[in-house]
């Protein structure tokens, strides 16, 4: 062998090598990363104490099962769907419209509305059902209606227990003075209707005919009208942030994505690719959501299932101002973009700039303002049905 083929040979080695290394070297750098192994918390470890149920464990059991809730269905964000904007209408997003129903985690925030109360007029067609004595909770019950709707709205009646004097959903071993029979007058799906308020007029009637109750009904073209008028509010006052962190090398694995958000204190859902932060109120809904793609989070190998880009959605009229979502979703997004290698941009992939957020900042400052000018502050109970 010549010396000109020695030196080829041994020139095409090196070449060869060189692809490999650079190949290993790009797979290393650019491959999905990975969650860091941590310490164990012994403390976390231990088995946990095992306790019997105590007589209220079984009472709150016997009632939720008597007194089961549509959930309310307040907008999470959209999953694998790009969403429709920085700030989505809830009426008006599709994506939006997935029921946060998916997630046992906040089921509870359908506890029984305005327990204690009398229906909110603000929010509510009502229509009171007098009675000549009182009524059995077990007779009420009986009496029902099947459904908790009428078209898209929630139909609701609700007794003055005779003991506690609390307005409360019918409960067996209970007594009632009076009831009321509400529908809402508006919510993300649109305003009450001539349609959905005659259906609901049969279904009290036909529930009162039951008890032996006296129901006073409102004019159906004034309910009708009022729902429109806060339905219009709501359709100027609705917003869906949506913010998107978008990987800038490496692509995320979603194990190290749960790694960083937990930090944070976010949480897996039931829904895959989606994690919620909750509120300080255990019944409320999640103060923000943050959502990946569903299909890496089902992946068979979760360790190179590559993600590129993460959504975070806060709905700020189901979120209290006490939350304080937005500054702290902007700290969450800077200190994750650092850790992450990630850019903060809206969901079309634009840049977000400290002066955009600034804007965005006070958006939402005065979406707060209004709503409590107009009486839906946000995360009240009145504003979680309006945005539902």
């Amino acid at each position: 062998m010549s010396t000109l083929q020695l030196t080829l040979v041994i020139l095409g080695v090196v070449i060869i090598l060189a692809v490999v290394a650079y190949n290993q070297w790009y797979s290393l750098r650019h491959a999905p990363r990975k969650p860091r192994k941590e310490p164990v918390d012994a403390s976390a470890a231990a088995p946990l104490e095992r306790r019997e149920p105590d007589l209220g464990d079984v009472q709150a059991a016997s009632w939720a099962h008597d007194n089961p809730e549509p959930p309310l269905e307040s907008p999470p964000a959209a999953a694998a769907a790009p969403a429709s904007g920085l700030f989505g209408q809830g009426k008006s997003d599709s994506v939006a419209a997935a029921a946060a129903s998916e997630d046992p985690a906040h089921a509870t925030a359908s506890a029984p509305y305005g327990a204690g109360q009398p229906f909110d007029s603000l929010v509510f067609s009502i229509v009171p059902l007098a009675l000549d004595k009182p009524v059995s909770g077990d007779a009420a019950l009986a009496a029902l209606p099947p459904t908790r709707r009428i078209g898209k709205k929630q139909f609701l009646i609700h007794g003055l227990n005779v003991h506690t004097r609390s307005w409360e959903p019918p409960r067996a071993g209970a007594r009632y003075s009076a009831f009321e029979a509400a529908i809402q007058l508006a919510n993300r799906q649109g305003a009450l209707n001539e349609i959905e308020f005659s259906e609901f007029v049969l279904k009290t009637q036909a529930f009162a005919d039951e008890i032996g109750a006296a129901p006073d009904f409102p004019d159906m073209l004034h309910e009708v009208a009022r729902g429109r008028e806060v339905d219009a509010f709501a359709a100027q006052n609705d917003a869906v942030l949506n913010l998107m962190l978008s990987a800038r090398r490496a692509t995320w694995s979603p194990g190290y994505i749960r790694q960083c958000a937990a930090r944070y204190g976010f949480k897996p859902s039931v829904t895959p690719g989606r994690l919620t932060l909750a509120a300080a109120n255990p019944i409320a809904p999640p103060v923000l959501t943050l959502n990946y793609d569903p299909q890496a989070a089902m992946a068979d190998d979760l360790d190179h299932a590559p993600i590129h880009e993460i959504l975070f959605t806060l709905d700020v009229p189901n979120v209290d101002r006490a939350e304080s979502a937005f500054p702290r979703l902007r700290q969450i997004l800077e200190e994750l973009a650092e850790t992450m290698e990630g850019t903060i941009t809206d969901p079309e992939g634009r840049k977000l700039p400290a002066m955009a957020m600034d804007s965005i900042a006070a958006d939402v400052e005065r979406l707060y303002d209004a709503l409590e000018a107009r009486g839906f502050p946000a995360g009240s109970p009145a504003a979680l049905k309006l945005f539902s």
